[in-house]
């Protein structure tokens, strides 16, 4: 079942690249920056201790529109004074004015209807071919000098699957930027089975060869 929380209307924002968070996932967090070390010790003492992810469009300080919201669930320090947390994702949302103020991260009023199916049950796909999915991926990864531990993929639930794959790889920020803003699980697999085959391809446009 999903988490019953209430949602604010503004959040703290990570802006980070290639960094995406999807909702039922968890994503760990190396904290150093003394903006965003203010930034979780400010969420800490929140209600809901949400945390934006978002990624950039580019060196110039401007965002994509959709980010992922999470809740920050894991907290340890270390003895050099930087922070280990882990933010389980509840929420897609999107982004509207900055709040101007004093603290050293960036804040904006959200949006978060759109997204309401992020918060219930795990999704389905009942069209995922897992064993052909998972022949593609063992040729992407051997493509990219890749090597994964098995066993844990083959035991994860489809979503669970498709999600860890979507915010692990290296994929370029706008092939992130896809993944996470899609409408559905079936079209965020048929937009990682696309990537598998581009990379497979030597990134030509030609047709697959079935």
């Amino acid at each position: 079942m999903s988490e019953k929380i209430d949602l604010p209307k503004t959040i703290p924002i990570f802006p980070l690249p290639k960094a995406v968070l999807l909702p039922r996932s968890r994503l760990p967090l190396h904290i150093f920056e003394p903006r965003y070390l203010a930034m979780i010790e400010d969420c800490l003492k929140t209600p809901h201790r949400l945390i934006g992810m978002l990624q950039p469009t580019g060196n110039d300080g401007r965002l994509h529109s959709i980010g992922c919201a999470g809740k920050l669930t894991q907290f340890s320090e270390t003895e050099d004074g930087r922070y280990m947390v882990t933010l389980a994702g509840i929420s897609r949302y999107r982004i509207g004015d900055e709040i101007e103020g004093f603290a050293p991260y960036r804040r904006f009023n959200v949006r978060w209807d759109g997204f309401e199916k992020d918060r219930r049950v795990p999704e389905k796909d009942e069209k995922f071919d897992r064993d052909g999915f998972f022949n593609l991926l063992g040729k992407f990864l051997e493509g990219e000098g890749l090597s994964t531990d098995w066993e844990p993929l083959q035991q994860a639930d489809n979503e669970l699957l498709i999600n860890s794959l979507s915010m692990m790889l290296d994929f370029d920020l706008e092939d992130k930027q896809a993944l996470l803003e899609a409408p559905s699980l079936q079209t965020s697999r048929e937009t990682l089975t696309t990537l598998f085959e581009f990379s497979l391809r030597g990134g030509s446009d030609d047709e697959v060869l079935q």
